[in-house]
């Protein structure tokens, strides 16, 4: 019996395409089973899960694929925070990684590459939602400039979501 798992490649971050658009979903959704989060008050509703190629495909946000193999391993973007003036504040949006990607520095390549897209797409600030539970996701939104916040920004819909976080893109 052969037990050895095909190496994997490099993770290729690459922008969303229309045919990633199932893929992502499943991560998304996979993911937040994972951690037990369902329903009203998390990202799994969001209509956007539909075609988040669409959702993304404007200049003040964007949305990428983390690709090993052939397969969405990972996923993350930006865009402008619901509520707040376009352009003003950008929203860390639906960053996941498949359990096998987690710990392997590939989320910090993919939030270096949202921080970098949002500030040269000209925002103030980035913010993000996530849950307790996600204590890795955490560790690395600190390690890369976020600060916990006292209360919510903008109108996400996730209010599930108790803990809220914020870094400045400014100089």
């Amino acid at each position: 019996m052969n037990t050895s798992r095909q190496p994997m490649n490099e993770p290729i971050i690459r922008l969303i395409e229309p045919e990633d658009n199932a893929a992502v979903k499943a991560l998304v959704l996979e993911t937040l089973a994972e951690f037990g989060l369902a329903g009203v008050g998390y990202a799994g509703v969001d209509a956007e899960l539909d075609d988040m190629y669409q959702a993304y495909d404007h200049s003040l946000s964007a949305y990428y694929v983390v690709e090993v193999n052939g397969d969405i391993k990972g996923v993350g973007g930006f865009a402008s925070l619901q509520g707040t003036d376009p352009g003003t504040t950008a929203e860390l949006r639906k960053m996941y990684l498949a359990p096998d990607l987690r710990g392997l520095g590939v989320g910090e390549q993919l939030i270096r590459k949202c921080i970098k897209g949002a500030a040269d797409c000209g925002y103030e600030g980035i913010y993000l939602e996530t849950v307790p539970a996600m204590k890795a996701a955490q560790k690395l939104y600190q390690k890369h400039g976020f600060d916990y916040l006292d209360k919510r920004m903008g109108d996400t819909g996730h209010t599930g979501c108790g803990v809220t976080m914020w870094r400045s893109l400014g100089a």
